[in-house]
């Protein structure tokens, strides 16, 4: 490939010295033959860096555009295989669920200005979480099915520089390795069940926030899933996918 590269570059320069002789044979006029040769010359740096600069920038904005379009294509298949169904087993441990519904109760009319105000008060919102009751088990079965997934999808390049949605996928894999731990999750000591209610705030409240980018880039660029993913809210009070 290098020899080919090499073969090409000294054909171009042979062709280029063939032309401005024939023009010196025909005009016969070598001085100004020269005198404009080296005025093209001296402008071959800054046409280089011209070229280079917006080449550069171009093909960055297009490599980071498509980053993010293949990191999006990840982050939304996450949440309909795992995401949307974990915030939903997760959310029985929310104390204070019903006032996260109001302002995450998402409507098919949402705009930008909207999810910017559900992400704030997302991130500030306070959770109250108890893990003190016996249906544990049921959200460790669940996470369990979908280890090989979450495991997968670390091994996914295009996630490295998301770094929210890897912080994400670490806290829900802690937790699930927290709860795979445990030889019963029944029966638990009182500081045993705080722990646990940490780790549950943790990741709870990650998959709520990367939840609330996801919906927003679906509002925007797949209307017919944004329908559905809305439909299917783990904050609507009446979910259902039947349209009536």
């Amino acid at each position: 490939m290098l020899w080919k590269s090499g073969l090409l570059g000294l054909s171009l320069v042979l062709t280029s010295i063939l032309i401005y002789y024939i023009q010196v044979v025909i005009f016969h006029d070598a001085r100004n033959t020269f005198f404009y040769m080296f005025q093209d010359l001296a402008f071959v740096p800054l046409q280089v860096f011209i070229v280079t600069l917006i080449l550069e920038r171009i093909l960055n904005a297009r490599e980071k555009r498509e980053v993010k379009r293949k990191q999006n294509v990840v982050i939304s298949v996450f949440y309909s295989e795992v995401g949307t169904n974990a915030i939903a087993s997760m959310s029985t441990y929310v104390n204070n669920l019903r006032v996260l519904q109001e302002l995450l109760n998402i409507h098919g009319n949402w705009k930008e200005e909207n999810f910017k105000k559900a992400m704030k008060s997302a991130n500030a919102f306070q959770l109250d979480i108890c893990s003190g009751n016996d249906n544990m088990s049921v959200l460790l079965d669940f996470l369990s099915t979908k280890k090989a997934f979450m495991l997968s999808l670390f091994e996914n390049t295009n996630l490295l520089e998301h770094d929210t949605f890897t912080d994400m996928l670490w806290a829900v894999f802690h937790l699930l390795e927290e709860l795979e731990s445990r030889e019963s999750l029944h029966s638990l000591p009182e500081k045993d069940l705080e722990h646990l209610s940490g780790d549950i705030k943790r990741a709870y409240k990650t998959l709520v926030v990367e939840w609330i980018y996801y919906m927003n880039h679906l509002s925007k660029e797949y209307p017919y899933l944004f329908s559905l993913a809305v439909r299917k809210s783990p904050f609507s009070e009446d979910c259902s996918v039947v349209i009536s």
